[in-house]
């Protein structure tokens, strides 16, 4: 199990910091410690991949391709990091028990089964499965056939054909729990959103580029970056068959709002969302909201607070799933021992709010990240 990675990669902790810098030295010791993937190019990677470095604010880590995937992404065709080794024992047991469940979209995630075949015992699979990737076996086979639902949904059209496809037995079991997880019917989502009509804007701020995009019900995605065209081409691909369209004049004051805020001259937000969520997200990013301007919680903390003390993974990913970063203030959550954590819009970004956010209570001169005037 260990004979294709190197001791570095089986004994170290790695922080998203320690694995921003071995990405960027291409450092083979930790080939199958973990995979980083890129949202601008939807691809994911190993560490010592050859392919020209993305900024930052574009990466993403994951502890086994397994997990990109289920996020969305694609495996490197240079690198192919799904062939590389892992140093965690747990990691094959996961990884074979996915490859039998994917091949049977239809049959139940039943830890009785799965368990003897990949040669383990139900409870050793479980914790493997919740380890790796935060997910029991049967949650795992929800989202994939939940994924491979909204594919078909793409792809055809219609929804009868892509929910047997994706292994539903029936319409009803789809229309009973996608409204929920997708935020609209079926066949809305299958259409890419069609009939929204958004509108947006990007404005210099404290932290970069901000792009502010909004219906008529409230603001539905918040962006931070370098790069105009990569903002907005995340919108469009996100809401790809919506109305979208500029209108500065439209979001004037929630955008003036948020610059404020990031200048650190008004502390609280109240802003109206339109933003789609599981009853799960929902749940965490309500927490968020409560967190006192200045304050920080653990990941530990939220999950304490929202009754369910397991899931400090799934509200990691609650968190970097955030469609409206700083009106929902992902960037107070850390991590237990004081350490960031992650940022979807990149570590320096959160350290600054977070340091802002202290000084303003200090009543100390804020100082804040130049703008970035790039358009």
């Amino acid at each position: 199990m260990l004979s294709r990675v190197s001791r570095a990669a089986v004994v170290t902790h790695l922080d998203a910091g320690r694995r921003w810098h071995i990405v960027l030295a291409r450092d083979r010791r930790f080939d199958g410690a973990f995979v980083y993937a890129v949202r601008s190019t939807g691809i994911y990677c190993r560490p010592s991949c050859p392919s020209k470095r993305p900024r930052r604010e574009q990466v993403a880590f994951f502890p086994v391709p397994e997990a990109a995937e289920r996020a969305g992404f694609r495996p490197c065709r240079r690198c192919r990091p799904g062939a590389a080794g892992s140093p965690d024992p747990r990691v094959g047991l996961v990884r074979e028990a996915c490859r039998l469940i994917d091949a049977r979209p239809d049959q139940a995630a039943s830890l009785a089964v799965l368990s003897p075949r990949v040669g383990t015992t139900p409870h050793r699979l479980l914790r493997a499965f919740r380890a790796v990737l935060g997910l029991s076996p049967r949650q795992y086979r929800d989202q994939r056939r939940l994924d491979r639902f909204k594919t078909q949904l793409k792809e055809r059209k219609r929804v009868s054909p892509a929910l047997y496809e994706a292994g539903y037995s029936s319409p009803s079991r789809i229309y009973e729990r996608t409204h929920e997880r997708l935020g609209m019917t079926p066949a809305t989502y299958g259409r890419g959103g069609a009939g929204m009509r958004i509108a947006f804007a990007i404005v210099p701020c404290a932290l970069g580029r901000l792009l502010v995009a909004a219906t008529e019900r409230g603001i539905c995605r918040i962006g931070i970056g370098d790069d105009d065209r990569v903002l907005e081409g995340g919108l469009r691909a996100e809401f790809p068959a919506a109305t979208i369209a500029p209108d500065k004049t439209l979001l004037r004051s929630w955008v003036a709002e948020l610059v404020s805020h990031l200048d650190g001259r008004q502390p609280h937000l109240d802003l109206p969302l339109d933003v789609r969520a599981t009853a799960f997200q929902r749940r965490v990013w309500e927490a968020l909201r409560k967190i006192p301007y200045g304050s920080t919680r653990s990941y530990a903390e939220i999950a304490r607070g929202i009754g369910n003390p397991k899931a400090t993974r799934a509200v990691a990913r609650a968190c970097a799933t955030n469609p409206a970063a700083i009106v929902i203030p992902c960037h107070r959550v850390i991590r237990e021992d004081g350490d960031p954590g992650g940022y979807r819009w990149g570590l320096e970004r959160k350290r600054a709010l977070l340091e802002k956010e202290r000084e303003r209570l200090d009543g100390q001169p804020s100082s804040s990240i130049r703008p970035r005037t790039r358009s």
